[in-house]
Formats: C-alpha cells, structure tokens, sequence
C-alpha cells in the first residue's frame, strides 16, 4: 500500500535517519565483559543480541562528527541509547503491538506538511521534504513507525490513568495557596566593611599572600599609522603590504626592538604595569593579551597596535593603599556574609533554630519583623521566582533563607496558609486534572523502570566496546 507514495523517491540513498524518539526514564544495571560467545556482539539482552554492526549503523544516524565521537562517554552514551531503543522494541513485540500500513498510510497523508493549498496529499511535497532531509522513504516510513509504535506502548502502560479530583485539588492548592511569610532582611547581621580591623585585614593578606598577588607585566609597543610607515597619510596598498611583510616578520620569530628600529617607530616601553592603577587604554589591551601571545599586531582601525610582553610578574599590592585594603575589607565582608548565612542555614536544615531562636536573633540587632502575602506561586515581587518555589515547598512554621532579584538574603518563616478548593466547574480544572494525569503517568511510568530491571538481564561486552574506541581514535 505503501508503493505508490515510495516510487517517488526510490532513487533517494540514506545517510541520516530521523531522529528516533528514546525515553529517558529506561536505565539498567551494565554487567561486565562477556566470559563467552560471539566478540562481534556488543551486547546481550537476556538471549537477544546487539552486533557491533548494529551499533554502528545507529551511531551512523546520530550525525556525530569525530571530534563529538571521541568526547568522554560519547560511545557509551549512543549505546545506552540503542539499548534502550531495543528494549522497547522487545516489549512492543512481546505486547504483540502492531502499526499496519493502512495506518501509516494515513499518518503520512494526513501530515499538514505534506498538503498543497486545498488540503490534499501532495506528493510532491513528501518528496521534496525526503529530499530536503537527506532520507528514502523506507527509511523515514521506519522511524515514523517505530514512533507509533513506542507511543501505542506508553499509551498501554499508562492508559486509564485518571487523576482523581483529591490529586488535581492538591496540586491546585499547592499552586494556588496564599502565604503569610515573615521575613527580616539580614543586612544589619552582617559585619560591616567599615568595622574590620587593620589587624583582621594584615592578618587576612599574610595568610592568603600568594592568592591576593596580581598581574603586573614589563611591555613595549608601537602605534603604526600610515604616516610613520610610508610617510604619506593615506591606507593605500603600499601600507598594507609593509603591515603584511611586519605580520610575517613576528611570525617568523623577529624581534620587537630591532622591528621597529628597522622602521624607525617610535617604541613604547612600560614596567610593572597594571590596569587597576593606570588609565592608560593601550595598556589595559595589551595586558588582557598576556595570556595568549606575547608578540602581536592588532589593527585598530585607525592605526595598528604592535606590542611584546617582556615579561609577567606576580606582585603583592602595597599593603598600604588605600584601593588595596579597601578591595580586601570586600572580600572579607563577603566572607563573613558567607560564614554566617551557611552556619544559620546549618542550624535551619539540622532542626537547632526554633522560635525563640528567630527571637533572640532579631532582638539582637533589634531589627523588624516584616510581613508579605504570597499570592501564588509566580509571585514574585518581593523574592526572585526560585525562592518563591523553594517556599512554597516548605511546611507550616518552617524557616528557610530567600534572596530577591537585588541579591538581598532575608530570613523568612512560613506563617499561615490560605487554601481554597478547586470547583470542578472551574475554567482551569481541566488543566489541573491534566497534571494530575501526569503525575499518576510518571509515578507509572518510574514503576515500569523498575520492572525493566527486574525483567532483562542487560550485558556489555567490554572487549568490544573498547575496539570499537580504538577504532575512532
């Protein structure tokens, strides 16, 4: 039945597949090399075996470069899929699940993108698309059958599964529910930058000296610019040319000083330099080049940049400027800020901070207890939109850190729920019913994984694997 709609295309030669659907939830426990049997097998599922020519014609279809074949795992990766892929098709045959011909038929003439303006079949068009794509008819009718197929499975495993009204009400009010949150902003509980001590910050620069040393780099450079290379004011082809012989002469190992002599340039030399206490803007491109190449020429559009790093120094700051200590008295208050938040964190997960703690706390730096209404779950006016899930997740009277779209972080305690319940005459019931659907589908769905790993006894021959490596390096 098929015939008529492949003569069109019987001249077409795969080299690419459509993409075959592979469900992510199928995982197996990998058994080790085989102890016998046949090395051209690259693996075994209970009696049924994956050849390695199997697995070569399915890495064919993934359109991996050599580069992505050789990523850590890749290989591994394309068989989990294969294997995967198999599973399904030994259950789809063991459930006897057929798609016929008449029914791909009418799949393929009933696709939107492969009708003409009255709404008819154009065959025409299906060829055009097995052309555009790259793929025979036999080979697209396969893959769009597999599809069916898989999906006519997961309908069988998770047909009937209606969420009842309890689940949808749940997931409604769990979406839908105002919250009281108290909450106190915990800037004042941090130690101020102004309060650190000269000792605390000498004694922060000698422990860390190493990590606090910067870049400071000896350099030269030259502006080269029509005018002092070919005494005339204009970028004519005599200039490009003299910046051509210049860029062959750095690639072939010249050296700066006896370059530029050469061309009577005026050179441009520097020592211990570094952008945070110089405005000098040449100075700050060279410096961002100093870890890629020393020597180099950059055209900057009114003039070309040739420069050479001499040489990079790891230099501690005076410790006794004033930008320096004001740079660490910043990293020692986002330590602290850091210490403290992990320690009351610490306390909140391990079930040590209670209410007379967030008591004490605030009474401590006298701060106030501010209160805001959540009125649903997207609401996020006062805290970013992850905080928001994170206390909607929380149960009653429980305490937790949030931070808003400032990087505020506010200590916040659950106060009050407000829930109400869907009607089933609600415009959006039939939404929350569908996700109730399919959180009773997933649920289904982790307990067919499971029996999957009860039901195949899924072997690796290593030995197999590891040629077929060797091959692609």
């Amino acid at each position: 039945m098929l015939n008529k709609i492949r003569s069109f295309s019987q001249t077409l030669f795969a080299k690419i597949l459509l993409v075959v659907m592979v469900i992510p939830f199928i995982f197996w426990g990998m058994g080790g090399s085989f102890n016998a049997g046949n090395s051209n097998n690259i693996a075994k599922i209970d009696n049924y075996n994956i050849s390695t020519q199997d697995f070569i014609d399915y890495l064919n279809t993934q359109n991996l470069n050599s580069d992505e074949i050789n990523q850590n795992n890749m290989l591994e990766q394309v068989l989990s899929d294969l294997i995967s892929k198999t599973l399904l098709d030994l259950e789809i045959k063991n459930l006897n699940l057929i798609f016929t011909e008449r029914a791909l038929v009418k799949l393929i003439k009933e696709n939107k993108n492969f009708m003409d303006e009255n709404k008819n079949f154009s065959r025409i068009k299906y060829e055009k698309f097995l052309i555009s794509n790259n793929i025979n008819a036999a080979d697209f009718e396969k893959s769009l059958k597999d599809r069916e197929l898989q999906r006519k499975l997961f309908s069988y495993i998770g047909s009937g599964a209606l969420s009842p009204k309890f689940i949808s009400n749940k997931i409604f009010k769990e979406k839908n529910k105002k919250i009281d949150v108290g909450y106190v902003n915990l800037f004042n509980f941090y130690k101020k930058e102004s309060d650190f001590s000269d000792k605390e910050i000498n004694e922060f620069i000698n422990k860390n000296e190493d990590n606090l040393k910067k870049d400071f780099i000896d350099f030269s450079y030259s502006k080269i610019t029509p005018q002092n290379l070919t005494g005339s004011s204009e970028f004519d082809n005599i200039f490009f040319e003299k910046i051509d012989e210049i860029e062959n002469k750095i690639l072939n190992g010249e050296k700066f000083d006896n370059l530029m002599n050469e061309l009577k340039i005026q050179i441009i030399s520097k020592e211990n330099y570094n952008p945070d206490s110089n405005e000098d803007e040449l100075g700050k491109i060279i410096f961002e080049k100093r870890l890629e190449d020393n020597f180099q020429i950059i055209d900057k559009n009114n003039f070309y940049l040739v420069y050479k790093i001499k040489k990079i120094n790891k230099i501690l700051p005076n410790i006794d400027d004033n930008k320096f200590r004001s740079q660490i008295k910043k990293i020692l208050y986002e330590k602290f800020k850091f210490e403290y938040n992990s320690e009351l964190l610490k306390k909140i997960n391990t079930n040590k901070f209670n209410d007379d703690d967030f008591v004490k706390l605030t009474n401590s730096k006298s701060a106030k207890i501010e209160k805001v209404q959540l009125e649903s779950i997207n609401d996020d006016k006062k805290f970013n939109i992850n905080s928001i899930k994170l206390l909607y997740s929380m149960p009653l009277n429980s305490y937790t850190l949030v931070n808003d779209n400032n990087n505020n972080i506010y200590l916040t305690k659950i106060i009050k729920f407000y829930e109400k319940d869907i009607s089933n005459m609600s415009e959006n019931f039939e939404s929350y019913q569908n996700l109730g659907n399919l959180k009773i589908k997933n649920n289904i769905f982790s307990s067919y994984d499971y029996f999957l790993n009860k039901k195949y006894k899924i072997k690796i021959n290593e030995k197999t694997l590891e040629r077929v490596k060797n091959y692609f390096r």
